[in-house]
């Protein structure tokens, strides 16, 4: 499909009629209840709009930068070649279809459990009862589980896709997996508080009391915590003298200026089978460390995003206007300076930033955060 219009002035005739040969592409192969994802720079492929729209955002504001390969509007890139999605499945098995190849898709890139096949599983592999991994585990008809258990990746991925495949109710497209994830990124998204979602719940949960609804904000994070990419929690010092970390993790007290780690260091640790409430000592300041190295190991991982590591390489538009860091002096320089880096487009190149801020708007507060956030320069804008 010629695309050779997306470069011309989006007054011309040429790029308006591109546009609705996009529109009518998108809207046959990817459309859900008569909307696209809006591709135009503002909406960035996030927004769901109608067609009208759509329309309007792409002429007013152009499409995002770059996007060549429509993967957001039903155009497959995994074989080199253009296809779309079969659009004739109907309406609700083709979206129920999609729903859940993304969602077993996800596990596995998340576990990196790739098979070579097409299909996952062989169709006569059913869930049994005989091997219990905190859950069940796929065996073969008419054969016993093995004796030897899977490892702890391995026991967690079976577990979610159980989860994956337990309905949300009776009769329901959705499963609990799915239904748990979209949830939760709506918490994220709003930025709800953890005893808002749980009132959520709780609301869910007496209205439609046959769903398979977790209890609380905790119960949902335990379901969905093994998808991994958590944050580690190391206590430090509020003078930045020592983090608590390694070989001093379990150092009571401050090794440069003495002070104790802890706000309450009179409180003792006490067991609830004791009696009474846990009480727990708090730590003067902590560190939360979201792990690098399995975030960029998740970027090659996944299939939606492993492409794009090398798309500053493989498919910027390089015209000599600034666009990416990839066009600027210091990177062509950083190429001159370490070839053999610059040779393989998979090499991760990472932009360091740093700043303080309140993070409740309040002046007069002396709670503050510094967070060190790495960015991806690989990756499109």
């Amino acid at each position: 499909m010629d695309r050779s219009w997306m470069k011309l002035s989006r007054v011309s005739n040429a790029y308006q009629n591109g546009v609705q040969t996009f529109l009518n592409f998108a809207f046959q192969n990817a459309s859900q209840e008569n909307m696209i994802l809006c591709p135009c720079k503002k909406c960035g492929n996030i927004y769901w709009h109608f067609r009208e729209v759509v329309y309007e955002h792409v002429i007013v504001d152009g499409f995002i930068r770059g996007y060549k390969k429509w993967i957001f509007h039903g155009e497959c890139t995994s074989s080199g070649t253009s296809s779309t999605i079969n659009p004739t499945y109907p309406d609700t098995d083709y979206h129920q279809y999609v729903r859940q190849y993304d969602m077993e898709d996800m596990l596995r890139d998340a576990f990196n459990m790739r098979s070579h096949g097409e299909q996952s599983f062989p169709p006569d592999f059913i869930i049994s009862e005989d091997c219990n991994i905190g859950g069940n585990v796929f065996c073969e008809t008419g054969t016993s589980a093995p004796n030897e258990e899977p490892n702890e990746e391995a026991a967690k991925f079976y577990n979610l896709l159980n989860e994956m495949n337990e309905e949300l109710y009776e009769g329901s497209k959705y499963s609990k997996l799915s239904f748990c994830i979209r949830l939760f990124h709506l918490k994220c998204l709003g930025g709800w508080t953890g005893n808002s979602f749980t009132m959520l719940l709780e609301f869910l949960r007496e209205m439609f009391p046959f769903a398979k609804i977790p209890q609380s904000c905790q119960d949902m994070k335990r379901l969905i915590k093994d998808l991994g990419l958590g944050y580690d929690k190391i206590h430090s010092f509020p003078n930045d003298c020592m983090l608590y970390w390694g070989d001093k993790k379990n150092q009571q007290s401050c090794h440069v200026c003495g002070k104790s780690r802890w706000m309450n260091s009179n409180t003792e640790d006490v067991n609830t089978d004791e009696g009474g409430e846990q009480l727990r000592k708090k730590p003067v300041k902590v560190l939360r460390y979201f792990l690098l190295i399995p975030r960029l190991q998740r970027l090659f991982m996944s299939s939606k995003t492993a492409e794009s590591m090398t798309w500053h390489n493989d498919q910027r538009t390089d015209d000599g206007l600034l666009r990416h860091p990839a066009d600027s002096l210091a990177w062509k320089s950083f190429d001159s300076k370490f070839p053999s880096f610059a040779r393989d487009p998979r090499n991760v190149r990472l932009g360091l930033t740093a700043n303080g801020f309140n993070p409740f708007k309040i002046m007069s507060t002396s709670y503050s955060t510094w967070p060190v956030v790495l960015v991806p320069y690989n990756l499109p804008p």
